[in-house]
């Protein structure tokens, strides 16, 4: 039979409601002595605490929710071990939830969330996302931060790659590389990642004298088949291009699967590059020139920020993170 916290109190001859202060750390009233005979007895008995019960009296739960929106992307797990590793060394858990992109999924999940008493919730939104969410999460008046999402929401803190500088770079490395005619597959213009690195992909050829063709522009979803879509379409206007840029690695690889099924080859014919870096990036023929995102350092960031917050410690409001340009085979000097 399991030991429980009346028994505790019988052996040592205090009440419950001592033995519940030193469990909790709550130590005001208790002499040293007493609290030493006290955990004494808990470990001579092997007296684990009941979490649940702990909970109630300390309102904590030491479990974060964790709601993203794609799991199968590859993106999300070195993010999601970021989260974990440093969540762990504060000692709490994480609760994964994954959304499939859908505002109404997601909705469900903060709900059961804010039903399981968690401390709070690192959230990556849907990119359908017009933050009606974040707002019942205010409501709510859980600790939040949102992760790899802008918000102009006052108090909200978050954390990013900027994005906007990150796709600028790229179209510079393919201006530079004599490249003039630059098609672009965008991710969804309803999400501020999207619209970040589309504004960094005008901003650069602009600078460059450049006017984008708009035949030669396509918005994709982030999925592998979109990136094949937006190329195919692409391709279909017979429009003379020599590169692409994509808004994502796996609408890149997309885009590759395409062109050589069309015949093309990359990049001596179409040069080719990603964004995020992903671990195939780095193995799909030619391997992709991309820009790489410091995913487990921003799954890091923001678990130790939201702990900060939950225990209302000062922490950042805003984490702008640079990603660096990685150059491998797909793009060729023209």
């Amino acid at each position: 039979m399991a030991v429980t916290i009346k028994d505790i109190a019988r052996e040592a001859n205090v009440s419950i409601t001592t033995v519940s202060r030193v469990i909790n750390n709550k130590n005001e009233g208790v002499s040293k002595e007493t609290k030493d005979k006290i955990l004494q007895i808990m470990k001579r008995l092997n007296y684990r605490p009941n979490s649940v019960a702990r909970s109630l009296v300390t309102k904590k739960t030491h479990t974060l929710g964790l709601i993203l929106p794609d799991i199968t992307n590859p993106f999300f797990p070195d993010l999601v071990r970021g989260v974990e590793d440093t969540a762990n060394i504060y000692g709490y858990n994480i609760i994964l939830c994954n959304t499939d992109d859908d505002i109404a999924k997601e909705k469900t999940y903060i709900k059961v969330l804010k039903e399981k008493c968690i401390d709070g919730i690192i959230y990556t939104s849907t990119i359908k996302s017009e933050n009606q969410n974040v707002k019942m999460l205010l409501k709510y008046e859980i600790p939040f931060v949102m992760l790899d999402r802008l918000i102009d929401i006052k108090g909200v803190p978050y954390i990013y790659a900027d994005g906007e500088s990150g796709m600028y770079e790229i179209i510079r490395y393919l201006i530079e590389n004599n490249h003039r005619r630059i098609a672009y597959i965008s991710g969804p213009m309803t999400n501020h990642t999207a619209i970040q690195r589309f504004e960094g992909y005008k901003r650069a050829m602009a600078e460059a004298g450049l006017s984008p063709d708009g035949d030669l522009i396509m918005e994709g979803n982030y999925k592998m088949r979109s990136g094949y879509e937006c190329m195919s379409e692409i391709l279909k206007k017979k429009k003379k291009f020599t590169a692409v840029a994509c808004a994502n690695d796996l609408m890149a690889v997309g885009a590759l699967e395409c062109l050589r099924e069309s015949g093309m080859k990359v990049p001596d014919d179409i040069s080719v590059t990603g964004y995020d870096d992903i671990y195939v990036s780095n193995v799909v023929t030619p391997k992709l020139t991309t820009m790489a995102q410091p995913t487990y350092e921003m799954g890091c960031l923001a678990a130790r920020i939201l702990i900060k917050s939950i225990a209302e410690e000062n922490h950042e409001k805003e984490v702008k993170l640079r990603p660096k340009l990685v150059i491998r085979e797909s793009v060729a000097k023209i």
